[in-house]
């Protein structure tokens, strides 16, 4: 735990910060960070939000990777109830890698619709201008609006994978 600590501490002063949402904890651990999210069996509270596995909180790796057919019907069922989610596990990655999902295909599939094609395209870009999809575009406004509206965070065990895929693709 004193490791992820100071990790979080680094990160939460660097200029990346902006990137991090908050940290993670299981009940009962006791930890000085803040904001702080804490895991009680299947909820997540972050402050007064409360993420529940299979309504509104996606696991999307760890023991089992859901298939394709199930997350984009996870997320339609969301978009239709008009509910908020956050995605978790295994999303370490911006594009696919093999059998787990990329975290920029669950925007785009957010954004976008057409979850199934989306959730599979390695044809994502993102730019000062516009968040691209095979041939779909959303600028900040639309992004944001998804964000706030339908898909909240990911959360993942590392921050520096997800960041250096980010940079490596040229969108950081």
């Amino acid at each position: 735990m004193e490791e992820a600590v100071a990790e979080w501490r680094r990160i939460s002063t660097s200029e990346d910060a902006w990137l991090a949402n908050c940290f993670v904890v299981r009940a009962g651990q006791e930890v000085d960070v803040h904001p702080l999210a804490v895991v009680d069996g299947p909820e997540e509270r972050q402050g007064d939000v409360v993420y529940r596995e299979g309504e509104t909180k996606l696991r999307c790796g760890g023991a089992r990777v859901p298939p394709v057919e199930e997350v984009a019907a996870f997320v339609r069922t969301c978009r239709d109830r008009g509910t908020r989610f956050k995605a978790t596990a295994g999303l370490h990655h911006a594009l696919p890698t093999g059998e787990e999902h990329g975290f920029l295909n669950l925007l785009a599939a957010c954004a976008f619709g057409d979850e199934e094609e989306l959730l599979t395209t390695r044809e994502i870009s993102l730019d000062a201008e516009a968040f691209r999809a095979n041939g779909r575009s959303a600028d900040a406004e639309a992004c944001a609006r998804v964000r706030h509206e339908l898909f909240a965070s990911i959360g993942s065990c590392s921050f520096a994978e997800p960041l250096g895929e980010l940079k490596a693709l040229g969108i950081l």
